[in-house]
């Protein structure tokens, strides 16, 4: 399989830590040139040091993932610096409600919409209108197992999670066939994001999973590799499940 990237611009949000710095590694091992984007300077300024001399140049801007302007500013930056956006990784997000769905005020509410689902679709606009419309390209959009089943405590969060597939395989649908447009629906993963979900229980929540492990960012970067790469020509409009197996449990979570 050619799960080369080289040459190609890629973007990815969230980029700081956890998943979005493990996709950016492996894209720039992979010989892409890559920008990554968070809120935060100063966290990236570190990232970026850190992937250094692992393959493709990196670079970063920072933008918050829920404000269309800063989107395509940007994006804009990426296509100063090494050439149109050849591939969107859409992998910031936000939760600032944990507890029962039914309690969230619409101040939180408004904001995990605002990232976790408007945003991947400001994100997108702002790719395919700089260019990815002639040139085409790849999308992929982070969402999360939780949008596919219920759980206790971030019930809202999985619902934006939840629209997230559904934005992926309808702009699959209508951006196609320039542009591939696919998802990852990852489990419980090892990082700060997810850190209350499995701080204190990780051999617990471990044990009840078929590959008896969480998930490490790596996991779910390469998965990302290969979606974006021509290995996966003809995928689109997919949702990959990566958990070690929590869905296919009787009880249908692992929490």
């Amino acid at each position: 399989m050619d799960l080369r990237l080289d040459g190609r611009t890629a973007l990815v949000t969230g980029g700081s830590k956890g998943i979005g710095l493990a996709i950016g590694r492996r894209f720039a091992e992979a010989g892409a040139n890559v920008m990554l984007s968070s809120r935060k300077p100063d966290a990236l300024e570190a990232a970026a040091a850190s992937l250094e001399g692992v393959g493709g140049p990196v670079a970063w801007f920072a933008a918050n993932a829920g404000e269309p302007e800063q989107a395509a500013a940007c994006v804009a930056a990426a296509g100063e610096r090494f050439g149109p956006v050849d591939i969107l990784v859409n992998n910031a997000a936000t939760n600032p409600h944990m507890g029962p769905m039914i309690e969230i005020d619409e101040s939180r509410a408004a904001k995990t919409v605002q990232v976790n689902q408007w945003g991947v679709l400001a994100w997108s606009q702002a790719v395919w209108r700089a260019g990815m419309a002639d040139r085409g390209g790849c999308i992929l959009n982070v969402s999360s197992v939780g949008g596919l089943h219920p759980e206790p405590g971030i019930g809202w969060y999985n619902v934006t999670k939840a629209a997230v597939v559904h934005i992926t395989r309808q702009l699959a649908y209508e951006l196609a066939p320039l542009v591939r447009v696919n998802a990852l629906a990852p489990g419980l993963v090892k990082t700060d994001f997810a850190r209350g979900l499995w701080e204190g229980r990780e051999d617990r929540i471990a044990g009840r999973l078929p590959l008896r492990r969480l998930g490490e960012p790596d996991d779910i970067a390469t998965a990302a590799l290969f979606l974006c790469s021509d290995a996966a020509s003809w995928v689109t409009g997919h949702v990959l499940t990566i958990d070690g197996g929590a869905t296919v449990q009787p009880s249908g979570g692992v929490v």
